[in-house]
């Protein structure tokens, strides 16, 4: 006789009353595992003296955009399926932050175009980064002012319930500042790269001065309420991503702005704003080595109650990698050894549990567990349509 487990574990979907539950249950959240992909891509490509690590780094690009590809036909055909329930999350507190994640994703397959995809294929990789670049702009600046102004305006929001999801939403736009600052080589018109850099600089200026504020205030939710619940573990990462990515955006642009700014008769302030955006990075660096130490303490407590798996994990590696991108960054910059070998190290963290996380979301994602909507719930607040 056949072991009922046995069968049950080759079955796909097998917790889901029906396959098409996939799809209703499908929720923006999801794109956080290309986040979480396409960060670790990335940092493995800033080895070049290590050809083995580039290629694995390419490998999980094109893997990247694979998986970015089916989260986006997965969410769009929850759109046209399932229209009334899909716009439910416009209501809920929680599930709508995770918006911010599908600009983000997208960001780490533009930088990927740049990095692996130029070499190779030169102006054409670059004119699909260019056009890629400017819809990424588009949807990180909608969601950094619309999920704030339903925030505002439709949901129910509570200090007691604030968690870093409140990030997700405004680091978007700094998100899309970095892949704008790694296009400025790449690009022959001046006047463009002027442009470009201009963006870039209210970009940043839209989320990093927001996330600081937020930041602030999640200080002190934690200090009067204490830690959120356990199934929010991961978020208490994310404050590492505004400050590690703010980091990495000053740290290119200071690399590459003198030459724009000279290009554009604007060379006499070329060595100021390099030095203050070298400033401003270190000065942000420093700042996340404390919320990274913070985060470090509160897993641990969190992993003493017993952590349970949820898709919430694949916030550990996002703000981890992109704190480890500016750490290496900023190694090439100022010659001190130890930080380069402190990014290395978090690299290697990064690499871990990607690997570990990674091999949970196969595992639950197979059997249907991890495919649920909450905003679906009826206690989840609605809108009506003169709402949309």
């Amino acid at each position: 006789m056949s072991d009922p487990a046995r069968q049950v574990w080759f079955t796909p979907l097998n917790t889901l009353s029906h396959p098409r539950e996939m799809v209703r249950q499908f929720t923006p959240n999801w794109f956080a595992t290309t986040m979480g992909t396409g960060i670790l891509a990335i940092a493995l490509a800033q080895f070049p003296g290590i050809p083995v690590l580039t290629a694995i780094g390419h490998g999980l690009w094109i893997f990247n955009i694979a998986l970015f590809s089916l989260c986006t036909l997965l969410y769009v055909a929850r759109w046209l399926l399932y229209f009334h329930e899909a716009r439910r999350i416009f209501s809920h507190s929680i599930m709508s932050m995770f918006f911010g994640c599908i600009p983000m994703g997208l960001a780490t397959i533009i930088n990927g175009i740049l990095i692996f995809g130029a070499p190779e294929h030169g102006d054409f990789s670059v004119t699909i980064a260019v056009g890629l670049w400017w819809f990424d702009v588009a949807l990180a600046l909608s969601c950094g002012i619309a999920i704030p102004f339903t925030m505002f305006t439709r949901q129910s929001h509570s200090i007691d319930q604030m968690t870093g999801l409140w990030l997700l939403p405004i680091v978007a736009s700094e998100v899309a500042a970095v892949s704008g600052a790694l296009l400025l080589p790449y690009l022959v018109d001046p006047t463009q790269q002027l442009t470009i850099l201009i963006i870039n600089l209210v970009l940043w200026s839209c989320s990093v001065p927001l996330a600081m504020g937020v930041l602030t205030i999640l200080f002190l939710r934690m200090a009067v309420h204490k830690l959120p619940h356990i199934n929010m573990a991961a978020s208490s990462w994310l404050a590492l991503g505004p400050i590690g990515t703010g980091a990495l955006g000053l740290l290119i642009i200071s690399q590459n702005a003198p030459a724009v700014l000279a290009a554009n008769g604007l060379g006499i302030f070329a060595a100021a704003f390099s030095g203050a955006s070298l400033l401003g990075a270190v000065l942000l660096w420093g700042y996340g080595l404390w919320w990274m130490a913070m985060a470090i303490a509160i897993t641990i407590s969190y992993i003493r109650e017993g952590l349970p798996f949820n898709i919430g994990w694949w916030g550990y590696t996002f703000p981890l990698g992109v704190y480890a991108v500016a750490t290496l960054r900023l190694a090439t910059l100022v010659p001190l050894p130890a930080i380069g070998t402190f990014g290395t190290a978090l690299v290697a963290a990064l690499a871990i549990l990607w690997l570990i996380i990674g091999a949970r979301t196969v595992k639950g994602g197979w059997s249907g567990a991890l495919f649920h909507a909450p905003c679906l719930n009826k206690d989840s607040q609605d809108i009506s349509p003169r709402q949309l």
